[in-house]
């Protein structure tokens, strides 16, 4: 006890991977293989109905296994009834639930994660929306109450959407494609599994032409609809252009059903709207996982816009880079993602790029390589462009050489020759697998991402399989391997102990194969154990 009490009056502060955790040693130096708590994931604000469940998570890490402790500002934990504290072995993840909230337990909470040889502490915030009904003539979305000094939001719901049947569609498919334009329709379609729209199209029509009618009584014209996008400045944005027979007319945003109150006068409020002529844009504010939902923007009942914001957990592999073309030439940007998409946003400064005469836009068959080629570079073109993923961006330059012209001649002043040679006979090039670049040894720190590479060549391509103390690692969810025009890559997430060891190398193809190996250690863990 007493030298735990020593121990704690020795308090050096550390810097957490994780921003926003406070760290505290309580000894001057940590023996070999042991760490002070910290969080790998730590818990986010969130924002609930009342009566609905909240949940926070984290995941942490420390050596010994720290003791994870979840507390609050105004209040304690400790009524089991009202908060349950588990542990979820699959997902590794500590968990609090709070069972039903009520608007008095909106509240900062706090997770404390302890070992004997230090602590980590951070806090995330519930915020509580109480369900109520607007007065009449005043906007649901500007109503404020305080209940004892807690901030909370007076909202109203409307109509939810009926539940999907066994083999019909998604009802909220066809709420979305009511207010997409048709260039998107094969893209939306997409995400719901749908390959073959067609057949849905006469009814369509006669849902819009009913949702038409329903506008009609309110709105006067609506025109470029803009569904929503994360744009380069990291707001989440969706709007159009409308005209109103009443401009007083109440304009609601809901999402998932719940109405979000916005500000039409400050653009740093989480939602707002900037409204400039005709034209309306929705954003949110520095986008987060929990911001994903579908939201719809109603005038007074009619619905004009839905659109649904999906937040994936994803990240760039492999970012864009820096690209450079001379003019009519292609350029072309290309990032690996570390969970297959779909589609991801391609933009030059704000504009969004669509696949089409200037601009192809691919995706791999296994949907984790993207790839943007511009056409025909001109000057024009020159700028930053991004490749958007989810909340997460990646950007780079494109410079476009210009070539001389003569002033006195409309041709080009050439800058290469060309020579015209004789045909030739084809000739077989194909040749054995070899290493233009082996594997090099490294040493990574545990907790931290590793990522090793080399650089193949062969033709035919060959068949690239790693391995790890002679176990073949190509078919294990904990590594992830990918091959980029023979540039063949293993990244490990987050190292331990049991990625110390050999990693090999070997490619084949008909005409023969080809290894190498490299060695992993592991910063922090007595290899001594591994030869025993």
């Amino acid at each position: 006890m007493l030298k735990r009490k020593k121990a704690e009056k020795l308090a050096i502060t550390k810097r957490s991977r994780v921003p926003g955790v406070i760290i505290t040693q309580y000894v001057e130096q940590l023996p070999l293989g042991k760490s002070t708590p910290d969080f790998t994931r730590k818990p986010v604000a969130i924002t609930v109905q009342e009566g609905k469940k909240a949940t926070f998570k984290a995941m942490v890490s420390g050596e010994p296994a720290p003791t994870v402790t979840w507390v609050r500002n105004k209040g304690d934990t400790d009524d089991p009834e009202k908060f349950i504290v588990r542990y979820d072995e699959r997902t590794q993840e500590h968990i609090l639930e709070i069972v039903s909230v009520t608007p008095d337990q909106a509240d900062t909470y706090k997770c404390l994660v302890t070992n004997e040889y230090g602590k980590a502490l951070c806090a995330a915030t519930l915020n509580v929306i109480a369900v109520g009904f607007k007065k009449k003539g005043q906007s649901g979305m500007k109503l404020l109450q305080t209940y004892e000094s807690i901030s909370f939001v007076v909202v109203t719901r409307k109509k939810q959407l009926p539940p999907k049947k066994e083999g019909e569609i998604d009802p909220k498919l066809w709420e979305l494609l009511l207010s997409a334009p048709k260039k998107d329709y094969e893209k939306i379609c997409l995400d719901f599994g749908v390959t073959d729209f067609r057949w849905m199209l006469k009814r369509l029509n006669q849902m819009r032409k009913e949702r038409e009618d329903e506008q009609a009584k309110v709105v006067e014209n609506l025109e470029n609809v803009k569904l929503i996008e994360v744009k380069p400045n990291g707001r989440a944005e969706f709007g159009f252009d409308m005209t109103l027979w009443d401009p007083k007319s109440a304009i609601n945003l809901f999402k998932d059903g719940t109405m979000v109150p916005y500000d039409d006068e400050n653009e740093d409020s989480k939602h707002s709207l900037k409204k400039t002529g005709k034209n309306y844009v929705f954003s949110i504010k520095d986008p987060q996982p929990e911001d994903a939902g579908l939201y719809q923007v109603d005038v007074e009942e009619a619905n004009v816009l839905t659109t649904d914001f999906q937040v994936p957990a994803v990240e760039f592999i492999a970012r864009i880079k820096d690209a450079k073309s001379v003019e009519g030439d292609n350029a072309t940007f290309q990032c690996v993602l570390s969970t297959p998409l779909n589609r991801i946003t391609w933009s030059k400064q704000d504009s969004s790029l669509e696949h089409g005469d200037k601009y192809e836009i691919t995706v791999s068959e296994d949907k984790l390589i993207h790839t943007l080629k511009v056409k025909d570079c001109k000057p024009a073109d020159n700028g930053t462009y991004y490749a958007i993923a989810g909340i997460t961006s990646s950007n780079a330059s494109l410079t476009v050489e210009v070539i001389a012209r003569d002033p006195m001649s409309k041709a080009i002043t050439p800058s290469k020759f060309k020579l015209n040679m004789p045909e030739r006979k084809s000739l077989d090039f194909q040749t054995p697998p070899s290493f233009i670049v082996p594997l090099r040894r490294r040493t990574a720190p545990q907790g931290y991402e590793c990522h090793m590479s080399c650089a193949v060549k062969g033709d035919p391509a060959p068949r690239v399989t790693w391995y790890h103390n002679n176990m073949s690692l190509n078919v294990n969810a904990n590594y992830h391997i990918t091959n980029v025009c023979g540039v063949c890559s293993l990244l490990i997430l987050t190292v331990g102990a049991r990625d110390y060891g050999e990693y090999k190398v070997v490619i084949e193809n008909k005409l023969g194969s080809a290894e190498c190996s490299m060695m992993l250690n592991v910063r922090g863990i007595d290899t001594h154990l591994f030869c025993l």
